[in-house]
C-alpha cells in the first residue's frame, strides 16, 4: 500500500538567520549552503535610478507641461483650470558582472552565480561574464528560471572552471571585445576576484584603468577581505586597487546585503575607497 509522504518545513529562527548571515561560504556545510541559497533568493534588490531624456506626467510641481496645460484650458473655455507638470523618467542603472572562477574562488563563485541569477531576474539590464584562464559570457545561461539549473549550465559550459587564473588576459579580452557592446558611461561593473595575479602587473594596471574609464563605477568584491589582518601586499592587488571606486568583501550573506545597499545608492553619494568592512 502507498504511504503518505510527510514533509516537514522548519522555519529558521532568528539566531539561525543571524548565524547564516555571517557564515563564510567556503566553510558552510551542505545543509547550510541550501539554507543560504534560500535566504539569498528572498533578498530584495534595488538599483540606482538614473534619469533619462524622456519625461512623464507628474502630480507635483516641477517642470511645466505646457501642451497638457493648454489642452486643459481649451476644454474649459480658455481658463487656466489646472497647471500640468512633468518629471524625468528613470531607469535602473545597468550592471556588468565579471566573476573569477579559478580554484581559489570556486566556492565563492558558485554562490555568486546564484546572486548573479537573482540580479538577472530584476528589472535592470545585467550582463555577466566568468573568467579563469579565458573569458566566457554567461548572460544567456543565467536566464533560466531555475537558479540551480542556470548555475549548473554555467559550470558545464565553462571549460576552465576551478582551474588557473589569468586576470590580465581576461580583462584585456573584455576591454577589446565586449566593452563597447555591453558597457556604457552609466554602467556599474562588479569585479569579483581575489586579485592574485602572478608575473608583471603593469599590464594588469593598464587594463584596470581602461575598464574603470569605460563605466560609471567599478566595485571590486574580494573574499580576502574576510580576514581582519588583510593588507594589500600582493602585486596584483596593489596594481588593481588604484582603479576601483569601492573595495568590498564578498564571503557571506551579510556582505551581499551590503552590496545590495551600495547598488541602490547614488554613486556620487558613496564614501571614498576604503578597506574597512
Amino acid at each position: 500500500p502507498e504511504q503518505d509522504q510527510v514533509e516537514i518545513h522548519a522555519e529558521l529562527t532568528w539566531n539561525d538567520r543571524e548565524r547564516l548571515q555571517k557564515a563564510d561560504f567556503e566553510t558552510m556545510t551542505a545543509d547550510e549552503w541550501r539554507q543560504a541559497r534560500r535566504l539569498l533568493s528572498q533578498m530584495k534588490l534595488a538599483f540606482e535610478p538614473l534619469q533619462t531624456r524622456r519625461s512623464r506626467r507628474a502630480n507635483h510641481p516641477g517642470r511645466p507641461d505646457w501642451r497638457a496645460t493648454l489642452q486643459g484650458m481649451a476644454r474649459h473655455g480658455g481658463e487656466l483650470w489646472d497647471m500640468r507638470w512633468r518629471q524625468p523618467r528613470t531607469r535602473p542603472a545597468p550592471l556588468v558582472v565579471l566573476a573569477d572562477i579559478s580554484g581559489s574562488m570556486s566556492r565563492y563563485s558558485r554562490m555568486l552565480l546564484h546572486f548573479g541569477h537573482l540580479l538577472g531576474s530584476a528589472d535592470a539590464r545585467v550582463e555577466s561574464f566568468v573568467f579563469g584562464t579565458r573569458l566566457t559570457r554567461t548572460t544567456r545561461l543565467l536566464k533560466s528560471r531555475d537558479p540551480d539549473l542556470a548555475v549548473s549550465q554555467v559550470v558545464h559550459a565553462v571549460e576552465d572552471w576551478s582551474g588557473g587564473t589569468r586576470i590580465t588576459t581576461s580583462l584585456h579580452e573584455f576591454n577589446q571585445r565586449w566593452s563597447r557592446r555591453v558597457l556604457s558611461g552609466s554602467a556599474t561593473v562588479l569585479l569579483i576576484s581575489d586579485g592574485l595575479e602572478h608575473g608583471d602587473t603593469r599590464a594588469l594596471s593598464f587594463e584596470m584603468d581602461r575598464l574603470h574609464k569605460s563605466c560609471r563605477r567599478l566595485i571590486w568584491l574580494n573574499p580576502l577581505l574576510r580576514f581582519d589582518q588583510f593588507e594589500p601586499r600582493a602585486g596584483g592587488i596593489r596594481a588593481m586597487l588604484p582603479h576601483v571606486d569601492r573595495f568590498m568583501p564578498v564571503h557571506n550573506l551579510a556582505s551581499l546585503a551590503e552590496l545590495v545597499a551600495v547598488l541602490a545608492s547614488p554613486a556620487a553619494a558613496q564614501r571614498p575607497l576604503s578597506l574597512h568592512r
